[in-house]
């Protein structure tokens, strides 16, 4: 399990008591901590193969689509001429 991340409340109130404590012993200011990158998960890799099956999902719906649309236009027609 990961630490638990501190409130931001809580590292500014640190970065205050710091502060204040360097102040009366006249030491220098910390220098600023670096910012962390954020690690690159095992998961990103399994990430193209689940988007290539989204995209063949959704591709697959496409036709489908298109043939339920020229189903419907055939009925209409029909409907119509059977009107006359």
């Amino acid at each position: 399990m990961a630490a638990k991340k501190k409130s931001v409340l809580a590292q500014r109130a640190n970065e205050l008591e710091d502060a204040v404590v360097r102040m009366f012993t006249g030491e220098a200011p910390a220098a600023k901590a670096k910012k962390k990158r954020k690690a690159k998960r095992k998961a990103a890799k399994a990430a193209p193969a689940k988007g290539a099956a989204k995209k063949a999902k959704k591709a697959a719906k496409k036709p489908a689509k298109k043939a339920k649309k020229a189903a419907k236009k055939v009925v209409r027609k029909a409907k119509r001429k059977a009107r006359r």
